[in-house]
């Protein structure tokens, strides 16, 4: 079986704003919403159900920026039949709310979410950048720059200021100097 295509579930295309996206599932939400469907007849209502369950995690994925580029990232790979989780038989696990719980596949247990493939050799380079442009890495990477520059510039402005304030004495001489004041004082 093939993945569910999360724009087509939506109506929207690959380059749709946030707000097209929050939009879509808006509009679709209502319309497929179980509690407006309540009243019809059981076939119609677990359709309604099963197609907000569809709506709502297109929603989760495109609505976050990360998911959503992992997911464009894996769609154009869609040969891939290790990434395959549509859903079978219609089945869901967790009646307790709209968008949880969800059973992928015939040979997995009841409220069971999928978990992505590890990494392959063929897409480790894409986790690699991933997870070197996650906004979280650069800004601790920003962090540590910005410490390590101030180290830097702290112990380079130590030693000019020493030279600005003693022309022509260097550090171990004013030791000395500070050793033999001590042994005059204690001589005392």
């Amino acid at each position: 079986m093939e993945r569910e295509d999360y724009y087509k579930v939506l109506g929207l295309n690959r380059k749709a704003s946030k707000e097209e996206i929050k939009e879509a599932f808006r509009k679709l939400a209502v319309k497929y919403h179980p509690d407006k469907h309540s009243q019809s007849s059981q076939a119609v209502t677990e359709r309604a159900t099963l197609r907000f369950k569809q709506i709502s995690e297109a929603y989760e994925v495109l609505v976050d920026d990360r998911r959503r580029a992992d997911y464009n990232i894996r769609s154009s790979s869609s040969s891939s039949s290790s990434f395959n989780n549509r859903y079978t038989n219609n089945t869901y696990a967790n009646n307790s709310g709209y968008g949880y719980g969800y059973r992928y596949g015939s040979n997995r247990g009841p409220n069971t979410y999928y978990n992505p493939p590890s990494p392959s050799a063929s897409n480790a380079f894409h986790f690699a950048f991933r997870f070197l442009t996650t906004r979280a890495f650069l800004v601790n990477l920003v962090f540590a720059g910005a410490f390590f520059g101030g180290t830097v510039i702290l112990d380079m402005s130590r030693d000019v200021l020493w030279k600005m304030h003693n022309s022509g004495k260097s550090f171990e001489d004013a030791l000395a100097y500070i050793d033999k004041a001590k042994a005059h004082k204690d001589e005392m």
